[in-house]
């Protein structure tokens, strides 16, 4: 039996907000958006590399404040093209947990927290 990757559902409210955080700042793509009608809530996936991410107005999808962790192979590198870029509600650092690794926090307008992790060999 083999699993497929997953694909972490995310709380949003603003969508303006989560535009400019998930596109403009972190250089996710959208692939795609839907609404059953105009005026109901947006349900949507944004995309960089091999990262998906669903990002949802439905009230009963997930509950707000949620936390996932990213495997990255370059944490230092993303931590400089966002350093170059203009946001003005997040300066974010790097972290080294005791465990090992390198680690990159940040959190989206909605209170989601998004780990940027680059794993040490041999500490999965």
């Amino acid at each position: 039996m083999e699993f497929g990757s997953i694909v972490p559902l995310l709380r949003m409210f603003d969508i303006p907000a989560t535009r400019a955080f998930y596109n403009d700042y972190l250089g996710f793509g959208v692939d795609f958006e839907h609404r059953f009608e105009p005026e109901l809530p947006l349900y949507m996936q944004v995309s960089r590399g091999g990262c998906r991410l669903h990002l949802t107005q439905h009230h009963g999808d997930c509950c707000p404040g949620s936390a996932v962790r990213i495997d990255c192979d370059n944490v230092l590198g993303l931590h400089a093209e966002l350093a170059g870029k203009t946001y003005n509600f997040l300066r974010p650092g790097i972290q080294t947990p005791p465990w090992g690794g390198t680690e990159l926090t940040l959190i989206d307008p909605s209170g989601n927290r998004l780990v940027f992790v680059q794993r040490v060999e041999g500490n999965g």
